[in-house]
Formats: structure tokens, sequence, C-alpha cells
């Protein structure tokens, strides 16, 4: 689902839309509005806050911006680390939160000053409260965003003690909740104001990061190697022969940024690229580039210098400001200066999330077994026939688990035995009982 500017105007911008599928639904209909930028919307629906950072990855470097249908999706996303592209969210304070009072109070079940109210600051909901003449003494707060199962039940417990007459929460998954638990629930929604701003202000974000990107950048190469002292005369074919591979490499490099290359003296190269190639060719300016490579294939240290600036010669001044201070310092960080000649240190890198390894169902089955068998100073072994008995499953079905076992490393086949009486010949396992680690 998309939505574009009528008039034939081709869209400059992709506004990603993360949030529930209705609220979603809102926006994409109000993005035929007039914005700051020519704007094409896609549409990033969930059904639980959770899964707003799968969104966001799934949108990936397709958009420009990600708006966010509210501040707990965006919390979420942005805790897991997966914003790499400017964001907003619509907010939910203000009017939006006297728009859910005013639907309270036309109720006459509902005390609009006995609510438990989620994710929202307290300065804000006093703040509302102040302005509609209403003291939030019987108010009760959870202020800090949390899982839907977790905001329900704090709801839950409040009206089932009577300490409330209705729940108000701005998370769509926690309101399917309570009402299938039977609590009266009122949905904080955005207004139809607040979601137009949002948008613009998604549309000025974008933009901006857009003529960031495209922004002006030198790069200058130093090969102190190949610098003539009076105590250091190379031979000149040695020298071009060098000069002439690391030209090659750093040709290569810099195709990969779209970026172009010019030798500037006997040490020295020039390139020239736009700050978004360079961003995805140094990590987010975390590692300088070309040096790993040319280390890696000529033996060769190289220094770097980045500059940025509102001209060519103010990004060269810069560049060369950078690598002046790189030479004169061991570290790598700062080889960078920003158009106003700061020294551009990026925020460390947050490590993936690794998810938690799920227990090998074979566990349970092995530590069944050690359980029957019991303390022995040998080995445990038993066949299929022995297994199925302690488990209380047919043979057939011990040997499947037997086998699942072995797939997980908790147990090894031995050799079978060899019997004068016909048939298959048993097959033993050794059970690995070390896996299940020290037992009481």
């Amino acid at each position: 689902m998309t939505a574009a500017r009528a008039g034939g105007v081709a869209p400059d911008l992709t506004i990603g839309v993360v949030g529930p599928h209705d609220l979603v639904e809102r926006v994409m209909l109000m993005g035929h509005g007039p914005t700051p930028v020519p704007s094409r919307l896609v549409a990033a629906a969930y059904r639980d806050e959770q899964e707003a950072a799968d969104k966001v990855v799934r949108l990936g470097s397709g958009v420009d911006v990600c708006l966010f249908a509210s501040p707990v999706p965006y919390d979420f996303a942005r805790k897991a680390g997966v914003l790499t592209m400017p964001a907003t969210y619509v907010p939910l304070n203000g009017a939006a939160l006297q728009g859910a009072l005013l639907r309270a109070s036309l109720d006459e079940r509902f005390d609009p000053s006995r609510v438990s109210i989620d994710v929202l600051g307290r300065a804000e909901v006093e703040e509302a409260y102040g302005e509609i003449s209403l003291d939030t003494d019987q108010v009760h707060l959870r202020e800090e965003a949390a899982g839907p199962g977790t905001l329900a039940a704090f709801h839950e417990r409040l009206w089932r003690r009577g300490a409330t007459t209705v729940a108000m929460t701005c998370v769509h998954a926690t309101a399917e909740r309570m009402e299938l638990a039977g609590v009266p629930t009122i949905r904080v929604r955005p207004t139809g104001a607040a979601i137009r701003s949002s948008l613009q202000t998604a549309a000025l974000l974008g933009a901006h990061h857009r003529l960031e990107e495209s922004q002006l950048v030198t790069v200058l190469v130093d090969v102190p190697t190949l610098r003539e002292t009076p105590r250091r005369v190379t031979p000149r074919y040695w020298r071009d022969e060098l000069k002439l591979a690391l030209h090659r490499v750093l040709l290569q490099e810099a195709h990969r940024m779209n970026a172009s290359v010019w030798p500037l003296d006997d040490h020295s190269y020039l390139v020239i690229a736009t700050r978004g190639s360079v961003t995805a060719g140094t990590e987010g300016f975390r590692t300088p580039p070309f040096v790993e490579r040319v280390r890696e294939e000529l033996g060769l240290a190289i220094e770097v210098g980045i500059g940025m600036g509102r001209t060519a010669h103010e990004a060269e001044s810069h560049a060369r400001a950078a690598l002046a201070r790189s030479q004169s310092s061991q570290r790598t960080q700062g080889f960078t200066l920003d158009r106003d000649g700061r020294a551009l240190v990026p925020a460390p890198r947050t490590p993936p999330r690794t998810p938690p390894q799920p227990k090998p169902k074979g566990l349970e089955i092995l530590a069944r077994l050690a359980d029957k068998l019991g303390d022995r100073e040998q080995p445990l072994v038993v066949d299929a026939e022995n297994a199925g008995r302690m488990l209380g499953v047919t043979p057939r079905t011990a040997r499947r688990l037997l086998r699942t076992l072995v797939e997980e490393g908790l147990a090894w086949p031995l050799p079978p035995n060899r019997s004068p009486q016909p048939g298959r010949p048993r097959q033993l396992y050794r059970l690995i009982v070390e896996k299940l680690g020290p037992r009481p």
C-alpha cells in the first residue's frame, strides 16, 4: 500500500509508516495532503508492538525515514538498535489524551479522574488534566514501555480492585487483550492534526538526511613509504610499480563507493565521493577506508583523512587537517572532520542481539533415562527395548527417541552386539549424562 502526491510530481522521498493496521491506514489516507517535499508512503503494519523492530528491518534501505504511529513502536525499534535512518513518531500526549478523557466523560460508567494510563509521562498527564481542571490524585500511571501482556496485567489488576473505572492504553495489542478479558478500555489515539504535523516532520527529516547523504566528501590517502627523503632513496622502477598497484586497488575500492580517484603527488591520492557512499564504506565513519585492503594485498601502511565542507575547497582543507591529526596520533578515531571542522567520532557500534539458543528437546529424554538408571559408576548404556520400558513407549518410538539423542550429541551409538540368534542385532547407545551438568 503506497500513497504519492497528486499532480504528476514524482515523489522524492520514501516514508515508511510503522504501526498497527488501523493507525497505519489513517496515516496513509492523510498522506495525500501537502508536505514540504513530495513523498511516497510505504505501509509496515503489525499486530503487536513488539514486531516493530522486525518491520523496520524489512523496510531496510528502501525508505529514507520512518514514521511510527506512536511512541511505543519507536521505543521498541530504538532499543533493538535497528534504526539506521532518521525516524520520528506521532505523539499521543496533549490533545490525544484529552480526546480519550472526553470519550470517557461521555460514558456514564466511567469517571475520568479514576483511570489507569500507560506509556505517557507524569508531566504530560498532569498538564493534560490541568488544562481541563481535573486532579490526578486517583490516576494510576505506568510510564515505562513494556510488552502488551505486562501492561494489560497492570490495568486489569487496578480495575478488578476497584481502584479505576476504565483503562486508557497507548498500545494496540494491550487494548485487544483487555477487551478479551472484559476490562473497560479506551485507546489513546493520535489526532488528525498530530498525524499531519508528524508527516511534515518526517518529510523534513528525510529531506535533510538526503542533503547530508549527497554532501561532498574529500578523502586524502597518504603513503609514507613513497615519500622521498635524503636518507631514503628508492629505485624509480620500484616506486612506479608500487604506485600502479596502489592506484589499481584504490580505483577498485572507489568504484564500490561510487567515488573518483586522482593522484595528487608522488605519495598521496585524492578521492571525491558523497557522504552517503563514504558512510557505507566506513561503517558509519568507524573504520578508515582502504586501509585494511591495502595492508592485506600490498603490505603497505597508509594514512587517511576525511573532510566535509560547504565547498570542495573547504572539504579538502578539512581532509588535510584530519590527515595531519591522524599522522600525529596513533588513535584511529577522529580521522574525519565534519563541515564545521569538528572531529566526527561516531557512537560505538551496538552489538547485534543474539537470540537465546533453544534447549535441545533430547535433554528431557536424557534426564528421564538417567533418573531411571540411577547412579552408577560405569557408563550408562541402553537399547531400544530397555529405553522403551523406562519411558513407557514402544520399542519403535524408543528407537526414534534414541536417534534424536544421537543427533543432538547426547548419546553415542555403540557397535552392535554379535548374537548367535537370528534377526537384527541389538543396537546399544551410550548416554552422555555429562551434558546434564552437575546433578543434586
